[in-house]
Parts: structure tokens; sequence; C-alpha cells
């Protein structure tokens, strides 16, 4: 024979460590192997026969030595580049066939074609061609539990042919079948030798080596006979070229999601109890998002009802200790500040806390308010049946009164709001007529079971309490002016009046800011200890991917052995994962959407308002949890040596 080898193996050793002690398997092992040849390598368990089909097949380096395929240095070669020699030349048949359960026949048949970069139609149907080519034309849909040990065996040759399989390495063939299967599949690999492909078997039996052309026994790590048989014929001396399909990166993303998602669909409580960690953390984000909007919201609604853009007037420098034995503020600052051009309405107000109210026998505490007539416009107040008072009540003195719900309930608790209206309360011991009932205020600002009434300031000051000076002064800016604006304006009239800064203005988009930021860092708080639930989750996904890498990693083996790429493999389970959290970021916004729904009928003091962003945010979240957490476990399963993967049980 001329020419150059397919296969050259000179000088190949191969050692193991054995409890920190070196043990040699192969002890020089010199080989060549010519195109067409069929060659059966025999020998006892432990002569080291399967360790040199594993560096034939460039599932293993050697130690030392030099193996060349096609002329060409393995040592040489960087993992991928053996990754091609193993998906475009070299085709493997193993003893315990390693097809894949989740894949019918023809999908685990087509599995080297899809890392060689052939479309998905035309490996399919080659496929489907090798599989009626050795009689499976009929179970090209079978699962492999659907189908005999001797049938599992001809789709792993099928599978081994996907690519071309110039040369077919063959580990025990024929070890877990019966005879008659046996002697099949042993008659398949006859007929593709005579077809011209190189056909290496490992076996102990003679009776299965004899099918060779030439017999290589190896016996204690040393080749110790090389004969031939009557089979042997001339060979041509090349490794055969194949035009090479240039692999699309995204048909093979395509078929890394499809691999994916046959995984979870196939271990679904696996991928379950996986997911689970991300769906608590996901449904807890958004809810925290949602209850912390809706506690804004109902906030800021609350101070928007007391008025907005008001500023409210008290007496008392800032700070001051008893700022209400302070009489400076009069009614005619409130007069002097309603000329100004920015103002809207302006509303004297005293108040006082601590009285009765009764009507027959019945009796509540609570406060009296007296306003002017701008005030229930200057804070929004509306009633819910009467009519108001106005500027001839106040002028007058008039005792007619408005009064809140609490006072309906508690001294009308029979009683419509139209119905009590005409009636008289005793306020103390001034008597008053209702005239109106405002609608439900019951804020937070708001004592929900103490009782207000309003009367005219005019009234209080001089039939009731007998003073005068005022308690505050309720102002309502134009929309147009900037309230702090508004506000320094105010403060300087004030000023200019009183000689000096006796009094205190709250503004109220000052409340309204500071109530957002300190809403917004609750908000913030309790949203970072719910991402920690997040985070707890990532790593459970990290962990329980980690244990998926240890169980499947035969499987792992097996597609490296084939061909498959690191970055195949590391693609396939970051993918894995990614998907894993996604369905549970889907899963989790649905849940916290449904416990949205259930919250407000258990208590209507719940309030939730659902934020797209934060759905949008929580699936972003997820995904990234996956890539981030799966990385590990993706890169652990890259990394796997497919010698080892392939012997894990």
């Amino acid at each position: 024979m001329t020419g150059t080898p397919l296969l050259q193996l000179s000088d190949i050793r191969r050692s193991f460590d054995s409890g920190g002690e070196p043990l040699e398997v192969l002890k020089g092992i010199d080989l060549t192997i010519h195109a067409g040849e069929m060659i059966a390598i025999v020998g006892a368990s432990g002569s080291g026969k399967s360790t040199l089909m594993n560096i034939i097949g460039c599932l293993d380096k050697p130690s030392k030595g030099q193996y060349l395929v096609g002329g060409k240095d393995v040592a040489t070669m960087s993992p991928d580049e053996l990754a091609h020699l193993r998906r475009e030349y070299f085709g493997f048949i193993f003893q315990r066939y390693h097809l894949l359960g989740d894949l019918t026949a023809a999908e685990n048949v087509a599995i080297p074609a899809i890392y060689a970069g052939v479309p998905h139609d035309k490996r399919i149907t080659r496929a489907k061609e090798l599989l009626t080519r050795i009689g499976l034309g009929e179970r090209v849909d079978y699962r492999p539990n659907q189908l005999s040990g001797g049938q599992q065996q001809r789709v792993s040759i099928s599978r081994a042919l996907m690519n071309g399989g110039e040369v077919i390495l063959a580990d025990e063939p024929t070890g877990a079948l019966d005879s008659v299967s046996g002697k099949e599949v042993m008659k398949i690999l006859r007929e593709l030798n005579d077809d011209g492909h190189t056909i290496i078997i490992v076996t102990h039996d003679m009776n299965v080596a004899n099918n060779a052309k030439r017999i290589i026994e190896i016996k204690d790590g040393n080749i110790i006979a090389d004969r031939k048989t009557e089979r042997a014929s001339e060979e041509q001396d090349r490794l055969p070229e194949r035009k090479r399909e240039r692999a699309n990166p995204i048909d093979r993303l395509r078929e890394s999601f499809k691999m994916a998602t046959r995984a979870i669909v196939g271990h679904k409580m696996r991928s379950f109890l996986t997911m689970l960690g991300i769906i608590i953390g996901i449904a807890s984000v958004v809810l925290v998002v949602a209850l912390g909007n809706g506690m804004q919201k109902s906030v800021l609604a609350e101070i928007s009802a007391m008025g907005t853009n008001v500023l409210d007037i008290y007496p008392g420098a800032p700070g001051q200790r008893n700022p209400w034995r302070v009489r400076t503020l009069k009614v005619a600052d409130a007069n002097v500040i309603a000329q100004q051009s920015f103002v809207k309405g302006v509303t004297p107000g005293v108040q006082r806390g601590g009285v009765t109210v009764k009507y027959g026998n019945l009796s509540a505490e609570g406060s009296v308010r007296g306003v002017g007539e701008e005030y229930f416009d200057v804070v929004g107040l509306k009633l819910s049946s009467g009519s108001l008072f106005g500027k001839k009540e106040v002028d007058t003195y008039a005792t007619g009164a408005i009064v809140d719900q609490n006072t309906l309930k508690n001294l009308f608790p029979n009683d419509t709001a139209r119905s009590v209206l005409g009636r008289t309360i005793i306020i103390n011991n001034m008597p008053a007529t209702i005239i109106g009932v405002a609608e439900d205020n019951n804020t937070a600002f708001n004592n929900a079971n103490n009782v207000t009434v309003w009367l005219p300031y005019t009234t209080v000051m001089n039939r009731l309490l007998g003073q005068t000076h005022i308690s505050y002064i309720t102002v309502r800016l134009d929309d147009s002016i900037p309230s702090t604006a508004a506000e320094n304006i105010v403060s300087n009239i004030l000023e200019q009046r009183h000689g000096t800064i006796d009094f205190t203005i709250m503004n109220s988009d000052s409340i309204r800011q500071t109530m957002e930021n300190v809403t917004n860092s609750m908000k913030y708080l309790i949203s970072a200890i719910a991402v920690i639930s997040l985070i707890v989750g990532g790593i459970g996904v990290m962990n329980i991917m980690l244990v998926s890498v240890t169980e499947r990693t035969q499987e792992i083996g097996v597609r490296m052995a084939i061909g498959a790429r690191s970055s195949d493999i590391l693609q396939q389970f970051l993918i894995e994962a990614a998907l894993i959290c996604l369905i549970g970021g889907v899963i989790g916004v649905l849940l916290a959407l449904g416990v949205g729904m259930l919250l407000p009928k258990i208590s209507d003091k719940i309030v939730l308002s659902f934020s797209l962003f934060s759905m949008i945010g929580a699936f972003i979240t997820a995904t990234a949890i996956g890539i981030i957490f799966g990385y590990m476990p993706a890169k652990n399963a890259a990394k796997l040596d497919p010698v080892a993967a392939l012997s894990r049980e």
C-alpha cells in the first residue's frame, strides 16, 4: 500500500492517575490504518482496547506519542477542530446505543448534521433515507423505548453515517444484542466497508473479529499481534475530501432552542421545581411594586383631596414650641393675600377640637371648623346633599352647618343625608342647623370616628369661641405660578405686616414631593427585599442546573462524540436556563395579577397599581438571571471530557 496512511499512531502512551500513582494503560502503540480497511481490535477486558479506540476517535488524547489523521497531527488541533473531525469524518457506534430518549429515530440520526450546519429539511430527509436503507423506514418516528435492541443499534449506525462516516468506530457493537441481531449488525458493517467506509471494531469476541479484514490483538497495553484475514484487499490511502456544510449560527441557535425546550418538557417536575424560586421572586417583585405604586397613588390622592397647589399658613415660626400661643394671625392678613393676582381663593380658618356635638340623646366627640365661603372650592370638598353657605352667611354670623359622614353615622344612624337637612344639632352650647352633608372624606389624615362640623369662621369666632385671631389661612394658587415662588411672596407680605416671621407656611406641593420621596424610598426598599428572593431563586436555578448537568453527563458525552462543539453545549444549557427563568417569569407575573385581583376583595384598604414597566423589567430580570446563574452549569457541561461523560452511567 502506498500514499499517506489515513490514521497513523506512533509510540502512543496513555496514563491515568490511580491513587496518586500513574497507571499506564497504553505502552507505546504503533499502528497504521489505511482508508477502506475493516479492522478489529481485540483483547481481554482491561487490555487497553477501548482507550485506544477513544484516542483514534479523538475523544481522548495520548499522554505521549504522535497521532496523525490524514497526515495532520491531532496534538496541534483546537477543541473545535477536534469536534470538526468527530463530526465530519468519524461515526461512533456504541455498545449501549446512547440514543436520546426524547427524540425520534429520525431526529437521533439527524443530530450530527445539526452541528454540521445542514438545513433542517435536508437532514431529516437524509436521516429517513438512512433508516430506510437499513430496514427501519416504517419506524422513523418511533422513540428509542419503542424499538428493540437490534433496531436501536441500527439507528446508532445510521447516526454514524449521517455526515458521511468515512471512519466508523464500533465499540462492542453486538455486545448488547442477541445472536440474530448481532449477525444483522455485522452484515450491515461489512456492507458499509464494501461501500468504502473504514470500519474499526473494538471487541473481545473473535467471532465478531473474524468479520474484519485485519485483526489487531492487544494485551496489557501492547499490540501482540497484527494479522490480515481472508477478507483483506487493497485499499486507497487517503482521507476522503468532503464538501463541508457551512454552519448557520441562526440554525444552530434554533436547534439549541428546540433541544432546550424538549429537555424542559421531558422533565416537567424538575423544570417546575427549578423555576419555582423564580416564580415566587417575580411574583413578589411585581406585587411589591404594585403595592408601592398603589400606596403612593393613594397617599398623593389624599394630599390632592386636601387641595392641589395650596398654601396653609399657621401661627408660630417654624420649629417654635407651643405655636398655638401665638395669636398674631388675623382675618386682615387673609384679605391682603386675597388681593394678589396669583391667588384663586383664600379662606381664613379657626378650629377647635374636643367639642361635643349632640342631637337628641345622642352625642359624639369631634371638631368644629370655622371657614370662609371659598373654603370648599379651595380644598375641593364636595357635598353629597344640601347646599354651602356663602358670603352673606359669613357676614351675618349664620349658624348654618355642614356636617361630615361621621356625624351622620353617629348622630343619625337611621337617616339619609337628605333627611337630616334642616335638623338642629348642639355644638357645645350653641345650636346649629344642618344645611349640607359633605361627601365621605375618610382619608388617612382624618379620624374615622370623630365627627367634623363646618361653620362660617365668623360664627365660630364670635358665637362659639369669642376670639379675634384665626387658627390658619388656606390659600389656593393659580396653577400657572410655581408654588415655591408664590410661597416666597406670601411670606414677604406677612413678614412686612407682622414685622417678624411668626408664622409657618406649609406648601402642599412640597408635601406631595416629600411623600413621593418617602413612598419611593419605601417602594425601592421593599423591592430590594423582593429582588433578594429573585437572587435566591437564581441560585436555586444554578444548583438544579448543576444537578441536571450531572444527570445528563452521558447525553453531553454523546453529543460531543458526534461532533458538538463546546460552544454548542454551552449554548444549549444557557438557553435552557434562560427559558426556565423566562417561563417562570411569565407564571410569576400571572400569579401576581391573580393575587392582585384577589387582595382587594379581601380588604378594600389594599390598593394595587400594576406597572407595565415592572412586568417588562421582571421578564428582562428573569432572563438575565437565567443567563447569569445558568452560565456556570453550562460552562461545566461544555468543559466535560467526552470520554468521562460517555463512561458515566
